[in-house]
């Protein structure tokens, strides 16, 4: 990827983080810290490898997303609004009664969004019946699926990442967003998620582990996932709870809390010297 892919992709992560925080910071409170750690993931899917169509969201050839960390979905809400499946200013009717944006995602209220997704464990079950699906019905699209720390202390992730890999399905690609923190605290003291390149690898996957904020590390490793025919690929991205909010950052009591004007502001602020940097 050279520096003139890489240069859009880096001011389009900058620009989803803003409307993210737009979003979050009109409500008063939200998910904020495992939207801003997945931000380089959906960017690079949704602007430079998933095949969609935001005038037909039931396009029955594209690649399907599942957001198994549901309470991530305010970054994936303001990926689909500037991709044009819904208006922008719907982003702030966030988790307001009424909206078509709840808190976790929902396939039912919200353009767009392929599974209704935020018990944790739930969702690579999920991705792994449709990529199954799409098998049976001979469906070109591929399945990519975002699994969260939480996700792997779940039972059902590991049976679907068995399931997986006995059926071979080599149009199955996840991520898992590894920035080591959940909402009591650090992973390692919740429970303990180490070694997971080789935990995916033994159970027969296709297992990376990048910097989940780098676009260059992260689009590499993708296009080899994408590569395999004959078993599921994981690709484990290293990346920060609350990337790129000042103060914030870090700091494990992000997973859910207030997010004030000041706090918007300061990220703005922010958000203004890393594009003079793009």
């Amino acid at each position: 990827m050279n520096a003139d892919e890489l240069r859009p992709l880096k001011q389009k992560a900058i620009d989803i983080r803003r409307l993210t925080v737009d979003e979050i910071s009109h409500l008063g409170i939200g998910h904020v810290g495992g939207s801003m750690s997945v931000v380089e993931v959906l960017v690079l899917l949704y602007y430079r490898h998933l095949k969609h169509d935001p005038a037909n969201p039931a396009w029955e050839d594209r690649d399907k997303f599942v957001m198994s960390k549901g309470h991530a979905g305010p970054a994936l809400y303001a990926i689909l609004a500037d991709r044009g499946y819904f208006p922008k200013e719907m982003l702030y009717t966030l988790n307001k009664g009424g909206t078509n944006l709840p808190s976790h995602c929902d396939m039912n209220r919200t353009p767009g969004i392929d599974m209704t997704t935020g018990s944790l464990g739930q969702g690579l079950s999920a991705a792994v019946g449709i990529a199954l699906g799409h098998r049976l019905k001979k469906l070109p699209g591929r399945v990519f699926a975002l699994i969260g720390d939480g996700d792997t202390n779940e039972g059902q992730t590991w049976e679907a990442a068995m399931s997986a890999s006995m059926f071979g399905l080599g149009n199955l690609v996840a991520f898992t967003d590894y920035n080591k923190m959940q909402i009591d605290g650090p992973s390692e003291v919740i429970m303990k998620t180490d070694r997971l390149l080789d935990r995916w690898t033994s159970f027969g996957w296709f297992t990376q582990q990048v910097n989940g904020h780098d676009f260059e590390a992260l689009n590499d490793a993708l296009e080899k996932a994408i590569a395999q025919t004959d078993r599921p690929a994981m690709i484990i991205a290293d990346t920060v709870k609350g990337r790129d909010l000042p103060g914030i950052e870090g700091d494990y009591k992000n997973h859910n809390m207030p997010l004030t004007a000041e706090d918007a502001d300061r990220a703005y602020a922010y958000f203004d010297e890393l594009e003079a940097q793009v």
